[in-house]
């Protein structure tokens, strides 16, 4: 049976890390135990060990070291066919995001990849919060609109920041407050992102802020999962300053947080990928932030006795 692949790509995470641990949390994000399956699937296809596999370490075999710079030639070639077809064939370039973008940028990143690149595409594809990469991990988009941190080996310009809000529910001891110190809501229940998100999970739960744990009290893969759990009266969540705006909703109230640094929004884009098209979109976007400032100035805050999300 031919090699998917998926598989070389886990063998040389694993090869590179020498740690199945490190490649399936901060290279491939996906549970250890699902990568040591996919690992022997590979090598039962090989008929033969990959690694030799002790208490505290793994080691290349003379197999594994003789499949590594061919994998790694292989995943080459194929990333760049990959990138050639989607080039020559559709004219689209897939952006990747995790919360809904909004503040005047598609419009007018879409007006400038159409005056600079004529007959190109932009196609929109939601990410879960699981994945950090937004999508770019895996191929799945070629850029993403994301909040950082961005996990390493990824390349990132900021577009701009934001302050960190929370959102409540309706009812909320602290719904009437025009502003909250985050000193007042560290010990409330959170909803968090998925462990997977790593670093980005942290910042969402003001992880450098704390001087203990947060309490974690559910995960959610998407925005709109998470704001069901507040308005559930389950926890409450941080969220940007533009998202408190768009994700309005009468059952939950956002107020500014005090006390935090600000988020950053950026585009981000696979290091050493020079496509026109990518090239392009990150200046466009870069050049749009203006107008994504001026949209999240004009965000009101609420007043103390109104309940909007």
């Amino acid at each position: 049976m031919d090699a998917h692949v998926r598989d070389l790509r886990y063998f040389v995470a694993v090869a590179e890390e020498l740690s199945f641990t490190r490649a399936a949390s901060d290279r491939l994000f996906i549970s250890q135990p699902a990568l040591s399956k996919q690992i022997r699937q590979l090598e039962r296809s090989l008929r033969t060990t990959l690694f030799e596999r002790r208490h505290r370490s793994v080691t290349l075999t003379a197999a594994g070291a003789a499949l590594l710079p061919r994998a790694r030639h292989i995943l080459e070639h194929w990333d760049d066919a990959r990138r050639a077809i989607a080039g020559a064939q559709d004219r689209i370039l897939t952006v990747g995001f995790q919360t809904r973008i909004s503040r005047g940028l598609i419009p007018s990143v879409t007006a400038a990849m159409e005056r600079m690149l004529p007959g190109w595409q932009l196609r929109f594809r939601q990410i879960s919060w699981a994945d950090p990469t937004t999508g770019l991990g895996d191929g799945e988009v070629d850029v993403a609109i994301a909040w950082l941190p961005a996990p390493d080996g990824y390349s990132t310009k900021l577009i701009q920041s934001e302050d960190r809000w929370v959102a409540l529910p309706a009812n909320h001891r602290l719904a009437d407050r025009e502003n909250v110190p985050f000193t007042d809501l560290a010990g409330e229940p959170f909803i968090a992102l998925p462990p997977t998100a790593g670093a980005l999970r942290d910042h969402w739960l003001a992880t450098e802020q704390r001087a203990t744990p947060a309490r974690v009290v559910a995960t959610a893969a998407t925005t709109d999962e998470s704001l069901e759990a507040v308005a559930s009266g389950l926890g409450v969540v941080l969220l940007a300053a533009g998202n408190a705006a768009i994700y309005q909703r009468d059952d939950i109230v956002c107020r500014p947080v005090t006390g935090l640094s600000a988020s950053q929004l950026a585009v981000v884009w696979r290091t050493g990928d020079d496509r026109e098209a990518v090239r392009v979109f990150i200046d466009a976007s870069c050049l749009c932030s203006a107008v994504a400032n001026e949209v999240v100035k004009a965000v009101p805050i609420p007043a103390a006795d109104t309940a909007t999300g």
